[in-house]
């Protein structure tokens, strides 16, 4: 049976099973051609670097005290090939050291020692996905109370279906830093993977591949960002047919969540777990987010309020490049308030 869970909360007269209700949390638009208000200035912005217009347009929109850029190696950036002044340059692929590095060393030598008091704006339009999603571990196991992120949607990408975000060549899976669970290794009868299915088939084929054994669950974006997507989305999917065993929208089990609102995702994937866990105890849980920045929010927040300390990890294939430029004009700009201290 398919379950259309995108409704902002659950009707009052469904059975819910929900030990938080992630939609308390704000989420709002920006308009590009406006300006903004004194709630959208803050003390700190960081967004990470690529070509991509929509990336370098919102970077020089947002009024902040100071505004840095991060450079991730897997970019593959050349000398010349990007700024110059606010910008760290990562010295590292590993995500975990990567944004480590970030704050204890060079934004402290820059003076902010700090962060809990700072008022953090982040752009996770650039960022790729392991990166983001330690960087938002980092943020609430150290205390930060509040982050604003922004989000721009694009109108469309550049090669449509066939866009690639990433490379082809997965060179490991592996558990994503910050995200390790304590797995069971006695009983593993019924393993579940969850994978947030997005464009790219050869990141999907490696992670189900990975946990061949694994029962599968797949999460589209639905409503997608542009109503062309969806079908996109699915068309991408199913060339991984033969190791997520995806044979129509039925098989494996399919849920749909919204593709820009992470705290519905967050939401829905608590209502899967809960449902599958009713049906059999789950011995071991894997979570990939293979989909839009906010669906990856969307996994990170599901994790870190109910994952933490159980036998669930949040796994991801790593490949060694990633693309610089994937779409151009942008078609809206989201900003989610996210509240640490209310997912404790």
């Amino acid at each position: 049976m398919l379950l259309f869970l995108v409704k902002e909360r659950m009707s009052e007269n469904r059975v819910c099973y929900l030990m938080i209700d992630y939609t308390i949390f704000y989420k709002s638009n920006l308009q590009l051609n406006e300006e903004w208000s004194e709630e959208n200035r803050w003390d700190l912005f960081i967004s990470a670097f690529n070509s991509n217009k929509r990336v370098q347009t919102v970077y020089d929109k947002v009024k902040a005290t100071i505004k840095y850029w991060l450079l991730l190696q897997d970019y593959n950036y050349k000398d010349g090939e990007h700024p110059i002044s606010n910008i760290y340059i990562a010295n590292t692929k590993n995500e975990g050291e990567c944004i480590n590095d970030y704050f204890k060393g060079y934004l402290h030598n820059k003076g902010y020692k700090d962060i809990r008091k700072l008022k953090i704006c982040i752009d996770i339009t650039g960022f790729i996905r392991p990166y983001l999603m330690y960087l938002i571990r980092y943020l609430k196991y150290n205390d930060v109370n509040k982050v604003d992120i922004i989000y721009s949607e694009p109108s469309y990408y550049k090669n449509k279906e066939k866009t690639e975000f990433s490379g082809t060549v997965v060179s490991k899976v592996r558990q994503v830093d910050g995200f390790q669970g304590s797995h069971n290794t006695t009983y593993t009868s019924n393993e579940i993977l969850i994978i947030g299915c997005g464009y790219e088939t050869e990141l999907i084929k490696k992670v189900a591949e990975h946990k061949n054994n694994t029962k599968k669950i797949l999460v589209f974006g639905f409503p997608s960002l542009q109503a062309t997507m969806y079908q996109d989305n699915i068309l991408r999917t199913y060339e991984a047919k033969e190791p997520v065993s995806f044979s129509n929208l039925t098989t494996p089990p399919c849920y749909f969540a919204p593709a820009n609102d992470p705290f519905v995702v967050a939401s829905v994937l608590s209502e899967i777990v809960k449902e599958a866990n009713q049906k059999k105890k789950i011995t071991n849980l894997y979570l990939s987010p293979l989909a839009t920045k906010p669906q990856v929010l969307g996994f990170v927040l599901y994790y870190l309020t109910e994952c933490i300390d159980k036998e669930v990890s949040i796994i991801f294939p790593y490949t060694n490049v990633y693309a610089k430029e994937t779409a151009t004009e942008i078609s809206r700009i989201w900003k989610y308030q996210i509240e640490f201290y209310a997912l404790k």
